[in-house]
């Protein structure tokens, strides 16, 4: 029997997912969480920097994406200093590093749709 199977259910942190792939695509699932994964797979970076790789995000929902994977233990977030300006560092987690080689094969997976029935566009300005 399959791992995922052995139970009628699953449970994390109290809350109750029908299989391990849910309990998987509740941590990490929707539009930005993989992406905020991968553009932290390699170093620790502040906020701005974060909107700098991905201006297709909004502030709020990258505000609230990181709160998110905080929450869930995926991502860290280290602020330094005392009083304003402060510095605050978001990172990947123990936990979070453990997603590393499932962004790698998702990484090829895309740039293979994309090669085989897309294109790459550049905004030429």
């Amino acid at each position: 029997m399959k791992t995922e199977c052995i139970a009628d259910y699953v449970k994390l942190k109290g809350k109750i997912y029908p299989c391990t792939v849910s309990l998987a695509m509740d941590l990490i699932g929707g539009k930005w969480k993989a992406v905020i994964l991968y553009h932290l797979k390699d170093t620790e970076k502040r906020y701005n920097e974060l909107r700098k790789e991905m201006p297709h995000i909004t502030e709020m929902t990258l505000s609230l994406q990181l709160k998110q994977l905080e929450k869930d233990g995926l991502v860290s977030r280290k602020v330094y200093g005392e009083k304003p300006p402060i510095k605050v560092v978001y990172g990947l987690t123990d936990f979070g590093k453990t997603f590393i080689p499932i962004l790698e094969t998702i990484t090829v997976w895309g740039n293979q749709i994309v090669s085989e029935k897309g294109e790459f566009v550049t905004n030429e300005q």
